[in-house]
């Protein structure tokens, strides 16, 4: 039994400004053949779930195809070019075709990739496969984020999305797929599966597994797999890219029971609309949020950490601005994406000296101004880590330029070379920081971080300052989004 497998991975925010082109892919890196299946030092993922399943099988070959899922942007990439999303897919279906003899194929995807001039690039790529390869089983894992449609329910033979937001659980979602492939190429287990598309929206800052509402559309999920469905998966979707395809889908598997997957799918559609108004609502701007954290962290509810959830560039300001003019102490700024000004600092300086540097705001105005700051340099050069938070854990992490200024009374900068977001607090005591002793620490991330920092903190608060990936979705400009989608089609903002 031979399944081969690639994994073709990006999360398009079509509102950046900056398209991902092949050369981007390319300096990030893509594997082939064998290497494209090596996760040595990664952690769990869903290539490990394919792999352990495999291991465990008998007669079980896994074929690496392709891997490339890290394309060298400074920030989130925005729309993906049409060169390389055709070059990529092709050395995929060729790389199948050469391998000769595949019996079934699993793909890593993500669900959330926007291509210039293909609406539906996850429908597409397997649509290519099966014409290549014949009606060899397809069977696809995605993202919690995915923005997917009919499409790609008539493109494969089974889909399997995560269930938990923050991700931990890639390894048991790629070995769910794996483990329905095997069975169905020896005949045990015949996919039917239904699909459904809710028509609803939301800011991924919403989605959290563990939260109302998503996390009883989860539950239910879970409920209904008690009652014999092989898996119930939902994506709520990624709001951030401006495609046909956006928002909540439901893909439902079941073994040849196709009128249990109708009921499974209808029910889990209809629960994610009943909840819709609940997955929006306001959320504090920077000014704002910062105020409170500072009024919280003097009542004694401290440490809070501050989710600044919507910057993507990686070089948005206006929380630091905020931190420093509003008179906060004892903080500190997990990342702003600069490398001019941090190369600049490798070249003319070293750790111990007094530094005068402006930083972040360049990559767009919607960023903020950029920020004038004096400090210390306390960390100036690359960085390792493992990973010993939920996210990742055991993974070996590097940085090949991290710098970290210390501004006094306890307040500290870290400027990255790309947008970071650190899962734990690993990176960081790495650099050198004691973070038991701030009050108050500033992530660009959403809900990831929140599987380490909710343990470590007594509040997480996002703010929502002006950004790429906005928590109220109106201040976005769509143009290629459904007419009745809810609550940012035409038709729902008519009756506003």
């Amino acid at each position: 039994m031979r399944i081969g497998v690639a994994r073709f991975s990006h999360e398009t925010c079509t509102f950046c400004p900056n398209i991902t082109t092949l050369a981007d892919w390319e300096r990030g890196g893509i594997r082939y053949g064998r290497d494209a299946l090596c996760t040595e030092g990664e952690g769990r993922s869903y290539l490990t779930g394919f792999k352990e399943v495999a291991e465990k099988g008998e007669g079980v070959e896994l074929v690496g195809v392709l891997r490339a899922d890290h394309p060298a942007t400074v920030g989130m990439g925005s729309w993906i070019t049409t060169e390389a999303f055709e070059v990529i897919s092709e050395r995929i279906v060729e790389g199948l075709k050469q391998a000769g003899g595949i019996d079934g194929v699993l793909l890593s995807l993500h669900g959330a990739m926007a291509v210039i001039n293909i609406s539906r690039p996850e429908a597409e790529l397997c649509r290519r496969i099966r014409r290549a390869l014949g009606k060899v089983p397809i069977m696809v894992t995605l993202d919690l984020h995915a923005n997917e449609d009919i499409e790609l329910a008539n493109a494969c033979d089974a889909v399997f999305i995560l269930k938990t937001y923050p991700h931990l659980d890639d390894h048991e979602i790629g070995a769910t797929a794996a483990r329905c492939m095997v069975e169905t190429i020896l005949g045990s287990f015949k996919p039917a599966m239904a699909f459904r598309k809710p028509g609803v929206v939301s800011a991924s800052v919403f989605q959290a597994s563990n939260a109302y509402p998503m996390k009883i559309v989860f539950d239910r999920c879970r409920e209904w797999e008690s009652k014999g469905v092989y898996c119930a998966s939902v994506a709520p979707g990624f709001a951030y890219a401006d495609v046909p395809d956006i928002g909540a889908s439901v893909f439902v598997v079941t073994n040849g029971d196709h009128e249990l997957a109708e009921r499974c799918a209808q029910d889990l559609s209809d629960l994610i609309w009943s909840v819709k108004e609940a997955l929006t609502r306001r959320v504090p701007n920077a000014k704002e949020g910062v105020s409170e954290v500072i009024n919280m962290v003097k009542r004694g509810e401290k440490p809070v950490v501050i989710a600044y959830h919507n910057d993507r560039l990686g070089d948005g300001t206006h929380v630091l601005k905020e931190l420093i003019e509003q008179g906060a102490v004892n903080w500190c700024s997990t990342s702003i994406a600069d490398p001019k000004t941090l190369h600049k600092l490798r070249e003319e300086h070293k750790v111990g000296e007094i530094v005068t540097v402006s930083v972040g705001g360049w990559i767009d105005p919607i960023s903020g101004e950029p920020i004038t700051i004096t400090g210390r340099v306390e960390w100036l050069g690359p960085a390792d880590w493992v990973e010993t938070g939920p996210m990742g854990r055991g993974a070996k992490m590097h940085d090949d330029l991290i710098a970290v200024l210390d501004l006094g009374m306890n307040r500290h900068v870290v400027i990255s070379e790309r947008l970071r977001a650190p899962m734990s607090a690993d990176p960081l005591r790495a650099l050198g920081l004691d973070v038991d002793s701030f009050d108050i620490v500033e992530i660009k991330s959403r809900v990831h971080h929140k599987a380490f920092w909710d343990t470590w903190s007594k509040a997480d608060f996002p703010v929502d300052p002006p950004g790429t990936t906005p928590a109220d979705l109106r201040t976005l400009h769509y143009e290629n989004i459904p007419w009745d989608v809810y609550p940012i089609g035409e038709k729902w903002r008519r009756k506003k």
